[in-house]
């Protein structure tokens, strides 16, 4: 016997929360259900770094103080893949908490709010005049896809999968660091660039630390994965003794997401949301998890336009920024004129910010002063 709700949400992560607490919370009383193939709480692969623009949807969620009991992080510590280093306080701190709390937090916060939450794995779906069919049980007008990376649902509508020149892959794993470490920490490493390695203090004696790089450069080595990630680990963070560690692909965003078919909406991850300079995407996720479901309920029948700009209004100008500049950073020598920049102009290293970790875009002065040292360090 089939069962009727008004949206589903494939995938409980942040970006399936996100749409599952927006829809009870702009239409009390509808019927929405959340489907994960795990029990949370549950670990997930991940930097764990949390920036404001994450904590802003959060509190339009109503969730305002969902990460008070985690310590602020407030400076920031960049090494270029040349050498050079900026290291500075954040206009607005970051937090680092871990997915196994964070996404635990708000599946709880929205099976609270009337979400009905179940343990299920989605193999099949079927596009219907009125809904789409999960499964051959599960009936919804609407459905948000938001299964992570190696999205199930993204395939069974018929959406290619990420290019491979497209895709990064991390390792990431926690360290023992003094409990007073504030400091998040990035180490660019020009071998195999683009690549970098974090340390991420949680605030509670531990880091997140983890190592990641394009997938083709890495099988470029001809080495085993992970021998390769768990050697450059080491080497750019020496002194710390990783554990827990787990390797996971990021999709990274060129630009132009895919948003879905008909009445499926993807999202976060599925949707390949991921800042293709930092591999950032909860604040990604969160939002367009919300955007998914406000077009859900708004169109039902047919939210995919409605999605597709509500996410051009949010992030159409932010995504081709970080496209052009992922396009120049393929030079090591751009990363080093943008970080020698931010050390001497605090502006600059509040933009860098702002688009490693939001929605910010680039001001012509201050492309033209990055790009003036880019070429004079070429021409040197």
């Amino acid at each position: 016997m089939e069962e009727m709700w008004d949206l589903a949400v494939v995938g409980g992560g942040p970006a399936g929360a996100a749409a599952a607490l927006r829809a009870v919370q702009v239409r009390p009383g509808a019927r929405v259900l959340l489907l994960d193939k795990d029990d949370f709480p549950r670990d997930k692969a991940c930097g764990d770094g949390i920036a404001a623009h994450a904590r802003e949807e959060l509190a339009t969620l109503g969730l305002p103080d969902l990460l008070d009991d985690y310590r602020p992080v407030r400076r920031l510590s960049v090494v270029s893949p040349g050498g050079a280093r900026v290291e500075a306080t954040i206009a607005r701190a970051n937090h680092v908490v871990p997915r196994k709390v964070f996404d635990a937090r708000l599946v709880d916060a929205a099976r609270e709010r009337g979400v009905e939450v179940r343990r299920h794995r989605v193999r099949t779906l079927e596009t219907r005049d009125e809904d789409v069919l999960l499964d051959g049980r599960v009936a919804a007008r609407a459905v948000v896809a938001a299964d992570g990376a190696n999205s199930v649902t993204r395939r069974l509508i018929g959406v290619a999968p990420h290019a491979e020149r497209h895709v990064a892959i991390a390792v990431r794993g926690y360290a023992d660091v003094p409990e007073d470490d504030d400091t998040q920490f990035i180490a660019m490493q020009s071998d195999g660039w683009p690549a970098y390695a974090w340390s991420f203090p949680v605030g509670d004696g531990t880091a997140n630390i983890g190592f990641g790089m394009l997938l083709p450069n890495l099988r470029a080595t001809g080495r085993p994965g992970r021998e390769v990630l768990h050697g450059r680990l080491a080497e750019l963070l020496p002194g710390l003794s990783a554990r827990d560690l787990r390797a996971h692909h990021l999709p990274l965003s060129n630009g132009r997401p895919v948003p879905g078919a008909g009445r499926v909406l993807l999202a976060g991850d599925a949707a390949g949301l991921i800042n293709p300079l930092t591999g950032e995407g909860i604040f990604y996720a969160v939002l367009s998890g919300r955007l998914a479901a406000e077009a859900a309920l708004q169109a039902p029948g047919d939210p995919l336009p409605v999605y597709r700009r509500a996410l051009r209004a949010a992030l159409g100008r932010h995504l081709r920024t970080t496209d052009a500049l992922a396009y120049a950073a393929r030079s090591p020598s751009f990363l080093d004129a943008a970080v020698t920049t931010a050390a001497h102009r605090p502006d600059v290293f509040d933009l860098l910010v702002e688009i490693g970790l939001g929605s910010g875009t680039v001001p012509p002065s201050v492309a033209a002063a990055v790009g003036l040292r880019w070429l004079t360090r070429r021409a040197g």
